[in-house]
């Protein structure tokens, strides 16, 4: 007898979820390095979506097995004039070959293009934080829309039949019938044990009409327990379930940067995606993001997301002028008791000498006791006067950290060096 399996376990729209993880598996470097090409040319708030992976064709190759001829074996090709057996024949030189990219176009041939694959939201943000991980991550206060979990409240006598209790509906129904039936059952002992009683001592006319008026008293006391019923709907207890409200987490990051007159266009779009992954990366651990934008030479100010990284405006540089906007946002709109708060610092380093003192003490008084995490990072090779007094921190602060970044290509290894997950090998 032939027998059929049938699956119907439900696998979501994607019916070859399968296949799709074992491909991200099998290429995942192509895909990762995809992934990091991804982040150029986006804004800050635009990066969360999908992205098409183009793969090359030479890296889908599978390997092939086959059978040679083996044996030696001569062949005769016509046409030859110039070699023996034994030649060695020389690559033919450049020009006219395949794939060189010279002469005319022709109207016959065909070839095969590199393989497009399209990660979801939810793929790309997996491959590009695989192994990272948010530094102090904590549940803060309620937020002003509170998040609300369903939590068991004790029984109810009142609900749907799948939040049936069958065992406390059963213990409440043999407790009533217990209780009603008490006075009954006691009477009846007493007449039965009358009865008895009688039964067994000689009978005369008196007895036997005694006797009689008890069997009936017992009979009608036995069909008024048996009335009483087995189960009875206020004996039924449904398992209660309220709305509370929860924590919910929020964070606020602030984007400081430096504007002075040596930040040129390569160090700030070093800086713009920096904070492009800070921002892509906190969005995945809380539920509502709030991004402060500060931007400083020898003045400092808050601006959006275009003035950030697009305005002209230029000058010298005090950074401490930044530290203390950002402390008088956060005691103003943000207490730490209610967001978790985020510090990203992007700079040439350049200030002014005596102001880098001040910057240490501004961070380690003031600002890193109330963040949970603070970056710094520097867009230039040069350690100058506030890389030395930044130096100082990390020691004392291990929440405070400070890398160097003078390349595209190294900004994305120092982000991932930032916020590696312990234990982690850094990319």
């Amino acid at each position: 007898m032939r027998q059929h399996i049938i699956d119907r376990r439900l696998a979501g729209r994607n019916k070859s979820i399968g296949n799709r993880e074992r491909f991200l598996r099998r290429y995942k470097q192509q895909v990762r390095e995809a992934v990091k090409r991804a982040i150029d040319g986006r804004s800050i708030r635009d990066v969360e979506r999908g992205e098409d992976v183009q793969i090359p064709k030479k890296d889908l190759s599978e390997p092939v097995f086959g059978h040679g001829q083996g044996g030696i074996r001569e062949v005769v090709h016509p046409g030859n004039r110039e070699y023996i057996r034994g030649d060695r024949i020389e690559r033919p030189k450049g020009g006219g070959g395949q794939g060189s990219g010279k002469g005319q176009a022709s109207d016959s041939g065909e070839g095969e293009d590199d393989f497009v694959f399209t990660l979801s939201k939810e793929e790309f943000m997996q491959v590009f934080f695989e192994d990272l991980a948010l530094p102090n991550l904590v549940r803060t206060q309620l937020a002003e829309t509170p998040e609300w979990k369903y939590h068991r409240a004790g029984f109810t006598s009142d609900g749907t039949p799948n939040n049936l209790h069958v065992v406390r509906s059963m213990r409440g129904a043999i407790g009533r019938r217990i209780a009603i039936g008490a006075n009954a059952r006691a009477e009846l002992r007493a007449l039965q044990e009358e009865l008895d009683t009688l039964l067994a001592a000689p009978k005369d006319e008196a007895k036997r009409e005694r006797i009689k008026e008890l069997e009936a008293a017992i009979g009608a006391l036995r069909a008024r327990i048996a009335r009483i019923p087995f189960l009875d709907p206020i004996d039924l207890r449904y398992r209660s379930r309220i709305r509370v409200p929860v924590p919910t987490s929020k964070a606020v990051m602030f984007c400081l940067m430096d504007v002075s007159g040596s930040m040129d266009e390569g160090r700030k779009e070093l800086s713009k995606r920096f904070f492009i992954l800070l921002y892509l990366f906190l969005t995945r651990h809380y539920d509502k993001i709030d991004l402060v934008f500060i931007r400083h030479h020898t003045q400092a100010q808050e601006v959006d997301e275009d003035n950030f990284f697009h305005a002209r405006e230029t000058g010298g540089t005090v950074v401490s002028s930044a530290l203390v906007l950002m402390e008088e946002i956060i005691r103003a709109r943000y207490s730490p008791a209610e967001w978790n708060i985020y510090g990203a610092q992007a700079s040439d380093g350049d200030n002014w000498h005596h102001d880098s003192g001040r910057c240490r003490e501004l961070l380690a008084e003031r600002l890193l006791p109330l963040c949970r995490y603070y970056a710094y990072v520097q867009v230039a090779e040069e350690e100058q006067n506030l890389w030395d007094e930044y130096a100082q921190l990390p020691p004392r602060f291990a929440h405070f950290a400070m890398r160097k970044a003078t390349d595209v290509s190294q900004i994305y290894p120092v982000f991932r060096d930032l916020f590696k997950k312990e234990g982690a090998k850094a990319a």
